[in-house]
């Protein structure tokens, strides 16, 4: 039989939540970025840095947890898949605005600021997850909605791209935006598998 936590060791419960709050924090950065003019997109996008390095920083932590800890609340991969995924989310987002910055194009579309909108929901849904963890209660909802979420973010995509690909615009244009609004699409893609790997475990643990 696989040993579990004491009851009152809320350690990696902690540390997810603090992953999840930083996913927020990373979030609001890139709504900012968005809608921000030209000139501040350098110091917003070294804003996005700093929430990249301070996911990483949770997701080491979390993983130096599991290396040190004999007893854990669910199965080790899961806890390590998990992290994993959480910490994709951020690098997704940051590859975005990296792009964005490096590119600089003089205004980003609409859409973009829909996926943006999509994304920010996805974060804050998973954000008040994390602490559900430690009971593994009312989360069916959470995956559900991230789930539909994902989707919307699908159909915002896909209607990007034929926006891009209507003619409008020229081929360097094209493929500067599409490199962004992919990485967008794969932070989305990427809060689908944390509710996955979410999913997973109450699965497991019920």
């Amino acid at each position: 039989m696989r040993l579990r936590l004491k009851p009152g060791d809320n350690r990696f419960f902690d540390l997810f939540s603090v992953a999840g709050t930083n996913i927020v924090s990373a979030v609001t950065v890139l709504r900012e970025f968005a809608s921000a003019p030209t000139e501040q997109r350098a110091d917003l996008a070294k804003r996005m840095h700093d929430a990249e390095h301070a996911g990483d920083d949770a997701t080491h932590a979390i993983i130096d947890q599991l290396d040190r800890s004999f007893i854990t609340p669910f199965d080790r991969e899961d806890i390590y898949r998990l992290a994993v995924r959480l910490d994709d989310v951020i690098d997704f987002m940051d590859a975005a605005v990296d792009l964005a910055a490096l590119y600089n194009p003089e205004a980003l579309p609409d859409g973009v600021r829909a996926q943006v909108e999509l994304l920010d929901q996805m974060a804050r849904l998973t954000a008040a997850a994390m602490p559900r963890l430690s009971t593994l209660h009312n989360l069916t909802d959470y995956w559900v909605k991230i789930n539909e979420l994902e989707n919307d973010a699908d159909q915002v995509y896909r209607r990007l791209l034929s926006w891009l690909f209507s003619g409008e615009l020229d081929a360097l244009t094209v493929m500067k935006l599409k490199e962004i609004i992919d990485q967008l699409e794969s932070a989305a893609d990427a809060f689908e598998h944390v509710a996955d790997v979410v999913h997973s475990i109450a699965v497991k643990e019920s």
